[in-house]
């Protein structure tokens, strides 16, 4: 039992029954109880496959590579649209917790002998291609800004992408692209920190609005 999960249970102000619930039953396996991400993690020679998840409307129990699991009760949930290998088990209770404790346990059994093996390169979906015909254009002028935006690392370039294409009107996806393109050009991600005062370098945390505050 790690002590740092004993004082985050200790400390929650929601679902405290269904972190009690859940852990008891993660302990019951071959797991091995760590603390990252500020969040109880789960993980098998040394390889995350668990991470406790609360929220508000619901209790989750997020696995790093639930997509390659069977999934025979279809109860594995994606989290978002862009998400890619996660899936999450979902919980309203802790009752719920506990009916689902053999396919719970299943699940993590499957997870665990996925991450010890090999995984086809089939089997992890592969992310969406993300276009922004308004990027584009401003590229064919402005290869300082291109060359910038070349220069990220994939998953900072997909960040951009997903941000801007999100915007439905030409112009919001214009305006987004030119408010964040000296950013782009000084090789900082849509979520680094930019403050210097973020405990989670290179992402930020929020402590810039301390900034704001003083």
């Amino acid at each position: 039992m790690n002590p740092n999960v004993t004082q985050y249970i200790a400390n929650a102000k929601l679902w405290k029954n269904e972190l009690f619930a859940i852990r008891e039953i993660l302990l019951e396996t071959e797991l091995i109880e760590d603390f990252k991400w500020r969040a109880p993690c789960y993980t098998h020679n040394n390889k995350n496959i668990v991470i406790i998840a609360p929220f508000k409307e619901y209790f989750a129990l997020a696995f790093f590579n639930g997509a390659a699991i069977s999934d025979s009760g279809k109860l594995l949930v994606k989290a978002g649209a862009n998400t890619q290998s996660g899936r999450q088990l979902r919980f309203k209770n802790s009752y719920d917790i506990l009916d689902k404790k053999a396919i719970l346990k299943k699940y993590i059994k499957e997870a665990i002998s996925i991450q010890s093996t090999s995984i086809p390169k089939n089997i992890k979906p592969s992310a969406p291609k993300v276009e922004v015909e308004e990027l584009n254009r401003i590229f064919k002028s402005d290869v300082n800004f291109k060359k910038g935006f070349q220069a990220l690392t994939p998953g900072r370039q997909r960040g951009y992408l997903i941000y801007f294409s999100g915007a439905k009107q030409t112009e919001t996806r214009v305006t987004r692209i030119e408010k964040y393109r000296d950013r782009i050009i000084a090789g900082i991600g849509i979520t680094d920190c930019t403050c210097g005062l973020s405990k989670r370098m290179p992402n930020c945390d929020g402590s810039h609005k301390l900034l704001n505050k003083n």
